[in-house]
């Protein structure tokens, strides 16, 4: 793919929820799509969602033909109908062994400059890549979902892809009016490695019976300005969506103890309390229930927050310790991906380094858990009180 060819035709593997957002990102900015699904019902479940989707946009005013655009998206169900295809994008079931044999059967199919990238949130680019003969075109790209309202791109290099490959996806990502990022081939990428302390902090909390879900909830919601708190936010995730990255992460990062899965929503998993899909998660969803009131004490918000805060901004400091990816592309990733108020590095400026350090320390000293060691970045920054974005 040249830069000069931004309206290639693009091939969508899998046409659910992710991968019909990516198909309509792609249309709306101009290519021809072509949808690939064995399954002929999926398929037409993502037609008509599209086009209800497309005509809604019309009407609000936000496009000006919902038919051409719709036009251009190919339900397709053999998957040489992606022949033409100058990139193709994977989004499917989260398993390394199916994504390899797709990539491995698109080398039949498709030219040899066509670009090959993978949506997966957690899985190693790496790992997928080495199933093609020609793993040097193959890269990560992470849409979040609702993939066509969602600006966050995250951009993942495998070792094997050709150096020049991820500027042409961060122009072609610009050119559909994303917000991308480049990110190292590591476990979680940028946004679900850094926002693992959102759940698994307010988690540790909970289960220690500090405070309950609703309070915790408050806590980073009316005093963190976080849109969403993070019991809600796991309900309206999924339970398995969410717990599943969470162990996928820890076991990639050889159990690393700040990775580590909480009982608490091992249990819910195991119930069906996937969250609002089913109706019943950390909260009760069902006609009729009622959700607890918060204790709105401010020094105990005050704690909630501050707990949650300091494993937040220590995860960012280390990504960026090790390399994961630009200290703009970690703040961007983080505001941009997951909604967060502000960058956590600008929240480690405006704390200051010196006082994140002394809180986590203090963590350090009560617990004795390695979940609460600093980064080395971050206790350098609080030594010479040096800022990330300041003098």
């Amino acid at each position: 793919m040249k830069n000069s060819d931004n309206l290639i035709p693009v091939g969508v593997i899998g046409s659910g929820a992710m991968g019909s957002g990516i198909a309509q990102v792609a249309a709306m900015a101009g290519h021809e799509v072509f949808l690939f699904d064995t399954n002929p019902a999926a398929l037409k479940k993502s037609q008509t969602s599209l086009q209800q989707v497309l005509d809604k946009l019309q009407a609000k005013g936000k496009i000006a033909d919902a038919t051409s655009v719709f036009h251009r998206i190919h339900f397709v169900k053999e998957l040489q109908a992606l022949q033409s295809s100058g990139l193709i994008i994977e989004a499917i079931v989260e398993q390394l062994a199916v994504k390899q044999e797709v990539f491995s059967a698109l080398e039949a199919v498709v030219s040899e400059d066509c670009i090959l990238a993978t949506n997966t949130s957690s899985l190693s680019v790496t790992s997928i890549a080495s199933a093609c003969k020609n793993p040097a075109r193959v890269s990560g790209l992470h849409f979040f979902n609702p993939a066509p309202v969602m600006a966050l791109v995250e951009i993942i290099p495998a070792i094997q892809t050709d150096a020049a490959l991820p500027e042409k996806l961060r122009q072609l990502m610009l050119s559909w009016g994303k917000s991308p990022v480049i990110a190292k081939d590591t476990p979680g990428f940028i946004v679900n490695r850094v926002a693992r302390p959102f759940y698994g902090e307010a988690l540790r909390i909970y289960e220690e019976g500090l405070a309950d879900m609703a309070t915790i909830d408050w806590a980073m919601t009316s005093l963190g300005g976080f849109r969403m708190g993070p019991f809600a936010l796991m309900d309206y995730i999924g339970h398995d969506v969410n717990f599943v990255v969470t162990e996928t992460v820890f076991r990639s990062f050889f159990y690393d103890d700040r990775y580590k899965p909480s009982f608490a929503q091992k249990r819910l998993l195991e119930a069906g309390w996937l969250g609002r899909k089913s109706g019943r998660g950390f909260y009760n969803y069902q006609e009729g229930a009622t959700h607890p009131e918060p204790v709105q004490d401010a020094d105990l918000g005050k704690m909630i927050l501050e707990r949650i805060l300091v494993m937040l901004i220590n995860e960012a400091v280390d990504a960026l310790h090790w390399n994961i990816a630009a200290k703009e592309d970690i703040e961007r990733a983080m505001t941009k991906g997951v909604n967060y108020p502000k960058g956590l590095l600008q929240w480690c400026d405006e704390m200051g380094a010196d006082y994140v350090l002394s809180v986590l320390d203090g963590l350090y000293r009560h617990y004795h858990e390695p979940r609460y060691r600093a980064s080395a970045l971050l206790r350098r920054m609080a030594a010479t009180r040096q800022q990330f974005f300041g003098e």
